[in-house]
């Protein structure tokens, strides 16, 4: 889309000198058993599931519902490109949230959120009074919501596992978010809508009530980095890695001990009163020349990616003549290939390093998108478009476990913050002009996006090998 020895290195040292990573032997020759992600990550792994429940549930219902109400291939496609207009506007202010405040309790706020407005949707839709407009405006609720929840999820990943599981926590995440999305939100979200318009949004707004209480039960290395505490207050906190390590997760819910804990010790505390700037981060990343270039070359890449799948749904039913029926069996099988991508993503980085996977996929990924173009039937046009969901799964896991690498945690929020408002904010206008080009042919938007990608991906391959060469946090 991870004694004294440094468990970085034991993974990503080798990757400096340009060799892939070997795992580390046993004493008995054979590699060593992968270190356990932990209980921790298992709750916020469950909490990023049934969110992805009720967010993939919502997702199905909005395109459907706005079918009924028109069959413009540019109102479908607003519908998708305002889900990422929150990124755009509200990226930065989100990510300074998330550094200033408790991002367990950010992560419940944000759910809560969004679980009204798909009951509030669903009020509309019962009684008559929806129109596209109020799919617009809840689509930008959602998306406000999802800035923070993510932001927070994406920050509270490496206070809870080691570091060199970074890549393998990203690909369960994205693997559970892929296989939830397609292969349960999807079916459910389509049988329930056949009963009902406002089905779907009900169940998806009773959805958010488990991850809020998950949320709130992660430990409280997960509320904060450890930052500017005095160093007394330091030497006796474990470090979360060296907790995994140990055998010893923190306590899933806050006991009076706890609370004691997070009042005297200001660094996991909310913080209120301490300063937290957007300058700061943006001078990190505007100096940090890897960083700032992979951000680029990201934006350019991704927005290729929002162009060419502006159309899907009309590619299928009109120019495939898909059943409307069967459109899930479709989605199903797209499915399929981002699942094994996410899947084998963080084998392949063990296996090669993360620069060749992070080419490798782009490359991949641009033979795919001609692919699809070319394809005669339903048949190969699914096949290619699943083999380009597998590379861009592939090319998350790395990504999203790079930036966790190398982004010191006190600055991720606004980190990541800046850099999706940077990416995802262009992905609405990349979105848009690929419907408007799919107006006159369903097909074109994917043949430019395979050009754009392939020589974006050869422009920047010397940049994309270097991946291999990062990973601790760089100040």
């Amino acid at each position: 889309m991870t004694g004294t020895v440094n468990t970085a290195d034991q993974t990503e040292g080798a990757g400096r000198k340009g060799r892939p990573p070997q795992p580390v032997a046993s004493s008995g020759g054979r590699p060593a058993a992968k270190p356990r992600l932990g209980a921790d990550f298992g709750k916020l792994w469950t909490a990023a599931a049934f969110s992805n429940l009720a967010d993939g549930v919502g997702r199905v219902a909005v395109p459907l519902i706005a079918t009924t109400l028109t069959r413009d291939p540019l109102a479908i496609a607003a519908l998708g490109a305002l889900a990422f207009v929150p990124w755009l506007v509200f990226g930065l202010p989100a990510g300074m949230i998330v550094d200033r405040y408790d991002r367990r309790r950010i992560m419940a706020l944000a759910n809560a959120l969004r679980g009204l407005a798909a009951v509030g949707l669903a009020f509309l839709t019962v009684t008559g009074a929806l129109d596209i407009w109020w799919l617009f405006a809840a689509t930008l609720v959602f998306g406000f919501g999802e800035t923070l929840f993510d932001n927070a999820t994406n920050a509270i990943v490496p206070s809870l596992v080691e570091r060199r599981c970074l890549d393998r926590a990203n690909g369960f995440l994205q693997a559970a978010q892929i296989t939830i999305d397609n292969f349960i939100a999807t079916p459910i979200g389509g049988v329930l809508f056949a009963v009902s318009l406002a089905l779907p949004l009900w169940v998806g707004a009773a959805g958010y009530l488990i991850p809020i209480a998950l949320a709130v039960m992660l430990p409280l290395s997960a509320a904060r980095p450890l930052r500017d505490a005095p160093a007394a207050q330091r030497q006796d906190a474990p470090e979360p890695a060296a907790a995994v390590v140990a055998g010893e997760p923190l306590a899933a819910a806050e006991g009076p001990a706890e609370q004691a804990a997070e009042r005297a010790n200001p660094a996991v505390s909310s913080a209120a009163g301490e300063s937290v700037s957007a300058r700061e981060a943006i001078s990190y990343l505007w100096h940090h020349r890897f960083l700032r270039s992979m951000v680029v070359f990201t934006s350019v890449v991704g927005s290729a990616f929002s162009f060419a799948q502006a159309p899907t749904i009309l590619y299928f039913l009109d120019e495939l003549a898909v059943a409307p029926a069967a459109i899930g069996l479709v989605t199903a099988g797209i499915g399929l290939g981002a699942l094994a991508g996410s899947l084998v993503a963080s084998t392949l980085v063990e296996r090669f390093g993360r620069g060749p996977v992070m080419l490798g996929a782009n490359i991949v990924a641009a033979a795919s998108l001609a692919a699809v173009w070319a394809a005669p039937e339903v048949v190969t046009g699914t096949i290619a478009y699943g083999l380009m969901a597998c590379a861009v799964s592939v090319w998350n896991v790395p990504w999203g476990a790079l930036r966790q690498a190398i982004v010191p945690g006190h600055l991720f929020g606004r980190v990541l913050g800046i850099i999706r408002t940077f990416t995802w904010g262009l992905f609405p206008f990349a979105t848009l002009l690929g419907g408007w080009v799919a107006r006159y042919d369903l097909r074109l938007p994917y043949v430019i996006a395979a050009v754009a990608t392939l020589l974006a991906a050869l422009i920047a391959s010397k940049l994309l090998l270097e991946a291999s060469k990062h990973s601790e946090p760089e100040e």
